[in-house]
């Protein structure tokens, strides 16, 4: 079972960034917020935000295969469970940073740290 991060609602401030009609499954939307890239991705009908970094060589995330739950780095094959930001696999040790995502009369929102 995946334990999933339980966030502080109150601790985020929530940017509106898109209406759930422009994701489907399986799409995600590249977003900059507070000078880092942050991926939306739409995985089961239910969305998630990932820090487009692999912790292992710092290089991109974003442009991997998504397989479920699981985001694998282009560059040296780790995977990254989007739902927790956990490491699976070597050779990335270190887990990514993930944010709340919320859905508010349609649309999709996204947290960042206040």
């Amino acid at each position: 079972m995946v334990k999933k991060p339980e966030f502080d609602l109150n601790q985020y401030e929530f940017i509106q960034i898109a209406s759930v009609t422009e994701l489907a499954d399986g799409d995600r939307l590249f977003i900059e917020l507070e000078d880092q890239t942050i991926i939306l991705i739409c995985s089961g009908e239910k969305y998630y935000a990932i820090r487009d970094v692999c912790t292992h060589d710092d290089g991109p995330l974003g442009d991997g295969d998504l397989d479920g739950c699981e985001l694998i780095c282009p560059r040296h094959g780790a995977r990254f469970d989007i739902r927790t930001g956990e490491a699976l696999t070597f050779p990335a040790v270190v887990g990514v940073p993930v944010f709340p995502v919320r859905v508010v009369d349609g649309i999709i929102e996204v947290g960042i740290p206040k």
